[in-house]
Formats: structure tokens, C-alpha cells, sequence
């Protein structure tokens, strides 16, 4: 199997160190695993490409690239002009930090993964939950470098790819405990952390200037049961099938009334 991995916390970020030791035990003896990464942390720029300007590739060894641009951008340099050929997956993470609920929408790790299927390929995006019984662990990562390939190994024979125009991804995220305390994995939908969105926080630089910065919330706020936060704060790996297309489907018949 050929793999092709990226992340949105850069080519030196620990979280990619776990998915190629992940990506290289699923390619296999015969197979290849490509890293193509942002050369510097790329974290919230969600589905952004480098349109309006270029985008330099630097190449750090054989089979690994650095590139100064979105993830979205890396599987588009690594599709297009790095690799010789097509990457059988798509790989996108381990994030350093949960992907669940509001949070999928802003991440740079969906982004690389979604462009992978706008491309026609299977993708996967791989997320760490940080929570009290995981941060101060000597590995952060260890539920997913613990649990991170048998997940993927059954996705890839049990999950549901398709060729359609808005292909299916996947956004994995594994639950903030060590590796021993996981659970089990649930198939589960995007939640929603009501009254936790995003905003911002003024501040002044020595020289006078009025900067914001933009500020998160808690993560450990559930959503709504049998969502992906849900399950990760109980203890599970969420697995949620995604698509981008943004149609609200539900509300297309009710539209038809201004026709």
C-alpha cells in the first residue's frame, strides 16, 4: 500500500512521528509511506489553500517533504507534482488536540483529509483528545499510538468508501486516557458544544499596538449523547463519516415554498 500522511502541527510535530509508525506498519513490508507536511504549524487554517500565492517544497529525505502551505495544500502538492503516483490513503494527523464537535469545522487536519477526497482518494483524519488523565503522561499520544492502527486496519475493511462526486472521509478522534484505559470505538456524529464557541481577547503590544487574539473554551464540556465528544469524554475512539458538501439536505424540501 502506498500512504500518504500530512498533519496541521508541521513536519517536526510529534503527533506525525506517531502516524508514521502507524502508516508504516499498515503499508507493509512492500509498501511506501510519503510524508508531505507544512514546514511550520498550519493549526485552524480549516480547508485553506494557497491560492493567491505560491507555495516552496523542500525536500527533508527520501519520501519527505516539508512545504510552506496549508495541509490542504500538501496533498495537492503531493497528488500533483511530489508523488509518482496516486497514494492508495490519505493519512492527516495525529492532531495534537481533539477534532470533535465545532472543532472539525476550523481544523487544518479535516482540511488535509477532505481535499484528499475531493480528490477521488480514501482519508482519514487522526485526532489526540487532551484531558486531566492524558496530558501529563510521558506520551500524550499514547491512545492513539496504542489503538491508532487496529482502528484504521478495521475502517479500512468495514467502513464505507465511496467514489460519488463528495467522497467519504473520515475523522477520527481518540478519547483524552492512557492506551489501557480506551474503552472501545464508536461510530458517532459530529456533536455541538453549545455556549463554547471561539472568540477573541484584546491586547496591547510594548509598542501600543491593539492585537486580538483569537481564544478557545474548555474541552471537557460534553455534547450531546452519542456524539463524537460525548464519546471520547466516556472513554471510546469516535469515528465519524463525513462528506464536504455543505447542502443542508433536510431543509431542501421545505425551500421548495419560494420556488
Amino acid at each position: 500500500m502506498r500512504i500518504l500522511i500530512t498533519n496541521d502541527d508541521g513536519i517536526n510535530a510529534p503527533g506525525l512521528a506517531v502516524l508514521e509508525e502507524i502508516a508504516t506498519e499498515l503499508a507493509g513490508p512492500g509498501g511506501e509511506v510519503w510524508t508531505v507536511a507544512p514546514a511550520f504549524e498550519q493549526s485552524g487554517v480549516g480547508h485553506c489553500i494557497s491560492y493567491t500565492q505560491p507555495m516552496m517544497v523542500s525536500q527533508m529525505a527520501e519520501r519527505r517533504f516539508a512545504t510552506q502551505g496549508s495541509p490542504a495544500d500538501c496533498v495537492l502538492a503531493a497528488v500533483h507534482d511530489i508523488m509518482p503516483e496516486r497514494p492508495d490513503l490519505v493519512l492527516s494527523g495525529v492532531n495534537r488536540g481533539n477534532n470533535a464537535a465545532e472543532n472539525a469545522l476550523y481544523s487544518g487536519t479535516l482540511g488535509g483529509a477532505m481535499e484528499a477526497a475531493l480528490q477521488g482518494l480514501p482519508a482519514v483524519a487522526l485526532s489526540q483528545y487532551y484531558g486531566p488523565e492524558n496530558r501529563d503522561l510521558d506520551d500524550q499520544f499514547e491512545s492513539a499510538r496504542g489503538h491508532g492502527l487496529d482502528t484504521l486496519r478495521r475502517l479500512l475493511d468495514k467502513g464505507v468508501w465511496t467514489k460519488d462526486d463528495y467522497g467519504i472521509f473520515y475523522n477520527i478522534n481518540f478519547p483524552p486516557v492512557p492506551s489501557d484505559a480506551v474503552k472501545g470505538t464508536r461510530a458517532a456524529p459530529q456533536g455541538f458544544r453549545r455556549d463554547m464557541g471561539f472568540g477573541v481577547q484584546p491586547a496591547q503590544s510594548p509598542s501600543g499596538r491593539r492585537f486580538l487574539w483569537v481564544t478557545g473554551a474548555p474541552q471537557q464540556q460534553p455534547t450531546s449523547e452519542g456524539t463524537d465528544a460525548d464519546w471520547n469524554l466516556k472513554g471510546y475512539i469516535s469515528v465519524t463519516p463525513m462528506r464536504a458538501d455543505l447542502t443542508a439536505h433536510d431543509a431542501l424540501e421545505a425551500l421548495k415554498a419560494i420556488e
